[in-house]
């Protein structure tokens, strides 16, 4: 492990000595042993194909791994299994005037990987970034956010659920702020089946939540065979 950077605790990017290539929003599964047994679990990569492999990770505390990788420190080693999977990535994603990049914790993690690798930027006119917290402390990549937005036609928008904020942030769930109108209008732009695509990753039941919203106005499941206007992670 080259790097491990601390956003808050329980929250944690780990830059590994690796530099493979995939496709922005692909996972790779990590191994470690723990208490003489191996385990591996699936993470999205955030960093650019072909940059050093970076993942944005919360800890579970109850769970079997990622305490363990909580407890890495630079030098030491993960397993890394050397083929990408996954099909949450531009390439399944139908042109578009705006893309919105929807994400609640460690979901924005993909949607990193996507802005690093520089397609959104050529392919579509606008890109809306949502990031949904609990509170202000877990606030990550906020360097590379605020960079895109001033050099790129990039807007973002941060929710936080636990905590009153004030402009720019908004206070409530992302569904919330979409129901209240609130989030389109931080945006500047409003959602809709005509310009926009919608690309959903964090808590399922912000994603159920949000898909079922979207339905309602008009924006559809997007499938290979049947063109649609959300599409999805099942990122838990």
């Amino acid at each position: 492990m080259l790097e491990r950077i601390e956003w808050a605790p329980g929250l944690i990017t780990l830059r590994l000595g690796i530099e493979p290539m995939f496709e922005a929003g692909q996972f790779f599964n990590l191994g470690l042993y723990h208490d003489g047994e191996f385990t591996r679990r699936a993470y999205s990569a955030a960093s650019a194909p072909g940059a050093p492999l970076e993942f944005f990770i919360a800890q579970v505390n109850d769970g079997e791994f990622s305490p363990a990788l909580f407890g890495l420190r630079e030098g030491q080693h993960v397993w890394v299994e050397d083929r990408p999977q996954g099909f949450f990535t531009l390439r399944y994603v139908p042109d578009a005037d705006e893309l919105w990049l929807v994400a609640t914790g460690t979901g924005l993690g993909p949607f990193v990987a996507m802005l690093r690798s520089g397609e959104v930027w050529q392919r579509f006119r606008r890109v809306i970034v949502v990031h949904g917290v609990r509170d202000t402390t877990q606030l990550a990549y906020r360097a590379e956010l605020d960079a895109w937005r001033a050099e790129r036609p990039c807007v973002v928008v941060t929710c936080t659920s636990r905590a009153s904020s004030n402009p720019p942030l908004l206070s409530g769930r992302v569904t919330q702020t979409l129901v209240d109108g609130s989030l389109e209008e931080a945006a500047g732009t409003s959602l809709g089946p005509e310009r926009s695509h919608v690309m959903l990753c964090g808590n399922p039941e912000m994603v159920a939540e949000m898909s079922a919203l979207l339905d309602e106005r008009g924006l559809r499941k997007h499938r290979q065979r049947k063109p649609g206007h959300v599409t999805v992670e099942k990122y838990w």
